[in-house]
């Protein structure tokens, strides 16, 4: 008993290994489409209350990305959250 005990845990051990932690909301770089691509936009959105998000669609090769922006209390954008839907899902999935 104690060794298929030690095998599962080794194996759990083993698993667990190879994850990692959730992407932090400041480790998200621009890609082409973003709407800080080359750099945060001239016009800043002073009627938007800081700490509101907004979202951003694009396509980018045959993907549809949806990217969620949050205005920072500088006026500028941060981008918190991205997701990349794949037109071709049946060959892969969805980020």
């Amino acid at each position: 008993m104690k060794l298929m005990t030690s095998i599962f845990v080794a194996g759990l051990a083993f698993a667990t290994a190879g994850c990692t932690t959730s992407i932090s909301s400041s480790s998200y770089e621009p890609i082409p489409g973003s709407i800080t691509y080359n750099g945060q936009p001239r016009t800043k959105l002073t009627k938007s209350p800081i700490g509101s998000t907004f979202t951003h669609n694009f396509r980018r090769f045959d993907d549809r990305v949806v990217e969620v922006y949050q205005i920072q209390p500088d006026r500028s954008l941060k981008i918190i959250d991205r997701r990349i839907i794949r037109s071709w899902s049946f060959l892969g999935r969805d980020d």
